[in-house]
């Protein structure tokens, strides 16, 4: 027994209102990103399938005519949420060319059935395969998988209108109006309706993934600087250290203070010191390797990590950022803030049984004689000093890296 064209139509009908429903709730009072504009989509698309439904009881022309455009405004609106959870500038042009085009041709065509029912098929895959192209060329940018379930949708779609399509223009089609069910009519609606579930479903899954993406790097960065916050930035040196034990690489570790902190912010106010972090923190990005990892230790400390790094290589980085954070200047308000900054630096080879805390205390040990010894200056840590019970570690659970805990 063939499926019942209308009540597949129904069905369609129905899946889109309330997706189209679920989605407003979703973005209602949230920034969308899209979201509305999916939404819309899916009015379109129901309402369009409406119009569909009345073929018959009302004039041709607004059953034909006005559904057919709704229906490729809907895949336009989907083209547009795309470009818009993208950052991209909405397409215009292509968005409002293929429903305009579409409604005239389809006037000209308007007691021509097969060729009506070719025009639409063909520009609407069309405009499909626009929106896959769409997301193909930025997939790098997604890890998740809501953009393949969007993507697998949206070339089911196109495939299934290509098919339609040119089974019309060569007459392998049996129906001979839009109610009527044979073979290409069922495939056309049970895809439309698997469709619009599925690339529903995935751009939302998009959204959704891109919000746990946002919230792991918010765990993982300091917010004012943009670097590692403490938390990540030891998890990195927990890491660094059971590679370079395994390797018998060199490793070295840099902390850098910022020298009269408090001073700077007593003088200028908080929002300067905070300008004078961002400032610090760019001049040591240009410095340091790709491989290299810097991260906000404490309230003006930075620790860096610089891997397969001698203690020699480290003291001379060490001087060169300490020189460059002088020469800088950072401006505020008119003005050039002198800005100075002491480092201490470890490095060297480990052996098995050296701990993440062990080198830390090393480079603090060297930051505090650079500080006792005017400021402005480079230590160095010429050994791993021992911790006892490695009580850094023990007595302050917050710094351990997320592996241990």
């Amino acid at each position: 027994m063939a499926p019942d064209i209308p009540t597949l139509m129904m069905m369609v009908t129905v899946a889109a209102m309330v997706m189209a429903a679920t989605l407003m709730a979703v973005a209602w009072g949230e920034r969308s990103d899209g979201i509305k504009l999916w939404a819309g989509a899916l009015c379109c698309l129901a309402l369009a399938y409406v119009l569909f439904l009345l073929r018959g009881r009302i004039p041709d022309p607004v059953s034909i005519l006005l559904g057919n455009g709704l229906a490729s405004a809907a895949t336009s609106l989907v083209l547009a949420a795309i470009c818009r959870f993208q950052g991209r500038t909405l397409p215009w042009l292509a968005m409002l060319l293929p429903p305009l085009a579409l409604v005239g041709l389809l006037w000209l065509f308007l007691d021509d059935f097969t060729t009506r029912v070719t025009l639409t098929a063909l520009i609407m895959a069309g405009q499909s395969a626009w929106v896959f192209w769409a997301l193909w060329e930025r997939r790098s940018a997604y890890q998740g998988r809501g953009v393949r379930l969007v993507m697998a949708a949206m070339g089911l779609q196109t495939v299934v209108l290509l098919v339609r399509g040119t089974s019309s223009a060569s007459r392998a089609m049996g129906a001979q109006n839009m109610l009527q069910a044979d073979a290409i009519q069922i495939l056309t609606f049970v895809s439309a309706f698997a469709s619009l579930l599925v690339a529903s479903l995935g751009f939302i899954f998009m959204h959704k993934e891109r919000a746990d993406e946002a919230n792991r790097r918010l765990a993982a960065l300091d917010e004012l600087t943009g670097v590692a916050n403490r938390r990540s930035i030891i998890a990195a040196l927990d890491r660094d250290v059971s590679r370079a034990i395994r390797t018998r690489e060199p490793l070295a570790v840099m902390m850098v203070d910022i020298d009269f902190f408090k001073h700077i912010n007593d003088t200028h106010g908080h929002l300067a010191g905070d300008q004078v972090l961002r400032n610090v923190v760019d001049v040591i990005r240009h410095r340091i390797r790709a491989q290299d990892i810097v991260g906000r230790y404490g309230g003006e400390e930075f620790m860096v990590l610089l891997c397969d790094t001698t203690l020699q290589g480290a003291r001379q980085l060490a001087e060169q950022l300490r020189e460059a954070v002088q020469a800088s200047f950072c401006p505020w308000n008119g003005e050039r803030l002198a800005v100075t900054v002491s480092v201490g630096v470890f490095g060297g080879r480990l052996e098995p049984g050296d701990g993440w805390d062990q080198l830390i205390h090393a480079a603090d040990q060297a930051l505090y004689r650079a500080k006792q010894g005017g400021r402005n200056r480079v230590e160095i840590a010429p050994t791993l000093g021992r911790l006892a019970g490695h009580g850094r570690a023990n007595g302050s659970p917050e710094t351990l890296p997320s592996s241990l805990h």
